[in-house]
């Protein structure tokens, strides 16, 4: 049934998708009708199901949610900067209770009380000036935070202007496809948004494929909870983005690509929409040797669901399928986006590619370390005296990021939560055996992954936090696989009660859900979610020993 389906959507291509239509169904009719399903499904020649479905699955376009006003970030670094429920109360006071809705992480970490009202993103203390927000006397109110670097700061402080971008791109598209994709290759750039998987393999991949259409897909879902570095890069060097995804294009003979950017990120997805104006009035592009090379960019606005950050699942997304995470192989650079080789590529990883193909392979790889070369973001939160967005060469140590960058911290701290909720619980006595990069980390039984850093306080039950991150994941699970669908619920129930009653856990039982988590689910958020938990059993025995037996 979805073959059918993504084969039916692909008739229509990008220009008139399938879950684009979803949204504007929505729009239409936020209940929506059994006459406006139908009038989507007869257009895509798919069932009433399909749309159904499909559109019932996100958080912006569930009928059940239609009556919400106001949404209020229920991420973990509001969690544990304990400002939402102050912000409920204020809420309250202009909205009636169940017209307020909750949304994960609004990319506002770094000060908190967050919520998204009318289409926009707000924090800080947005929420004393709700009355003129209402009344539409004020539509915006500015967003602040610190970006600095240590290092080469190739995507923040020593970045490109756009028009530099498309006068780079203009000369590199009559340079040999071969030998473009080997500077790639020798700067050893590895994914930056988890897996830390080499691009120029994804690349080479695609390249090699013989297919009559092939895309290049950014993967701009950035729900991790306390990571904004993405929606930086979106909004404030949208062209580096554009760069990368153009001449991965013509690297690897894709026609089309798609920025995917999260409903969550409003400013992010308008201020893309206008960037890929100058790079789509490029192409038709007809180089010196008569050859005409076409691509063409476009920026979809996601629809609330974190599970969209896993690319086979983003793929069914665009597709206008149920965001399922897909099984594999077969791997998106085969069997991708409508079925053809596709390169899915986070924010971040497609930003470096301007260094890369200016400064040389080989000059990319001699920053950082010799298997993790470049530059990484960092997210830091508001429990550091300096919270913001921060750029440093791989292999900087993580105390030096913390002290020097982060300026230490406003209270004492147990723990970070470093790479998202399925990255490492890093305990303080750790910190300094860990460097910025891929190798320490997974050496140390962590995770780098976006690289958030979420400050856990002294103060706040571990028990409490561990929760917090199954319930997550099972508000977030795509369904698909029951390991990830029940076990989260089980986890979640099983800590609940412990924390709440007399109930003692079993520690086999416990040990045999997370085990079966992480082997048995199909992709990284029920795969994910026990290394946390291991890591806080593992380093805080004291504190959660009397909740199990």
């Amino acid at each position: 049934m979805s073959k059918n389906v993504r084969n039916l959507s692909f008739r229509k291509g990008l220009d008139d998708n399938l879950f684009e239509n979803l949204a504007e169904a929505h729009a239409e009719s936020p209940d929506l009708q059994p006459e406006v399903i139908r009038s989507v499904a007869d257009k895509y020649l798919i069932g009433n199901a399909n749309v159904y479905g499909a559109a019932t699955f996100y958080d912006f376009l569930n009928p059940e949610k239609s009556n919400k006003k106001v949404f209020s970030c229920a991420g973990s670094a509001c969690m544990l900067a304990g400002t939402q429920h102050a912000l409920h109360q204020t809420l309250e006071q202009h909205f009636e209770p169940s017209e307020i809705g909750e949304v994960y992480c609004l990319g506002r970490c770094y000060e908190n009380s967050a919520f998204h009202y009318k289409g926009l993103n707000y924090s800080g203390s947005a929420a004393t000036q709700l009355s003129q927000l209402k009344s539409g006397a004020v539509t915006t109110i500015e967003d602040h935070y610190r970006v600095g670097s240590i290092g080469a700061g190739l995507l923040t402080t020593n970045s490109p202007s756009a028009e530099t971008c498309l006068q780079t791109l203009a000369k590199l598209l009559e340079s040999d496809r071969d030998a473009l994709l080997e500077e790639i290759t020798t700067s050893g750039l590895r994914g930056r948004g988890g897996a830390g998987f080499p691009l120029g393999i994804k690349l080479a991949g695609v390249k090699k494929e013989v297919a009559d259409h092939k895309y290049i897909v950014c993967n701009a879902d950035e729900g991790d909870p306390g990571a904004f570095s993405d929606r930086y890069l979106l909004e404030q060097r949208a062209h580096l983005v554009n760069f990368g995804m153009a001449i991965s294009g013509y690297i690897s003979g894709a026609q089309e690509g798609v920025i995917y950017i999260r409903a969550e990120y409003p400013e992010a997805i308008e201020i893309c929409n206008k960037a890929i104006e100058p790079f789509n009035q490029l192409f038709p592009y007809k180089k010196a040797n008569g050859e005409t090379v076409d691509f063409k960019l476009h920026v979809v606005k996601a629809q609330g669901a974190y599970i969209c950050g896993e690319e086979t699942a983003l793929l069914s997304s665009l597709e206008g399928l149920r965001p399922e995470v897909r099984t594999r192989p077969p791997f998106p650079v085969q069997y991708g986006l409508f079925g053809k080789p596709t390169a899915v590529n986070n924010v971040e990883t497609l930003a470096n590619l301007h260094a890369i193909l200016t400064l040389g392979g080989a000059a990319f790889k001699a920053i950082g370390t010799a298997k993790s070369s470049g530059t990484k973001l960092l997210s830091l939160d508001s429990h550091f005296n300096r919270p913001g967005l921060y750029e440093v060469d791989m292999g900087t140590p993580l105390s030096k990021a913390i002290n020097e960058l982060g300026g230490g911290m406003k209270e004492p701290v147990k723990a970070y939560h470093i790479g998202g909720p399925l990255g490492g619980l890093v305990p303080m006595s750790k910190i300094d055996d860990l460097t910025i990069d891929f190798e320490t980390f997974a050496a140390n039984g962590f995770l780098l992954g976006h690289a958030s850093i979420l400050s856990i306080p002294a103060r706040f039950p571990l028990v409490e936090y561990l929760e917090h991150l199954f319930a997550f994941t099972a508000h977030e699970s795509c369904g698909k696989c029951f390991p990830c669908r029940i076990g989260s619920v089980r986890g979640k129930e099983l800590l609940q009660k412990a924390r709440t009653s007399d109930y003692k856990i079993d520690r086999t039982l416990f040990n045999d859900l997370i085990d079966t988590l992480e082997k048995g689910s199909l992709c990284a958020l029920g795969g994910g979610l026990p290394l946390p938990v291991k890591n806080a059993l593992h380093y805080f025995p004291e504190e959660l020993g009397g909740y199990f037996k």
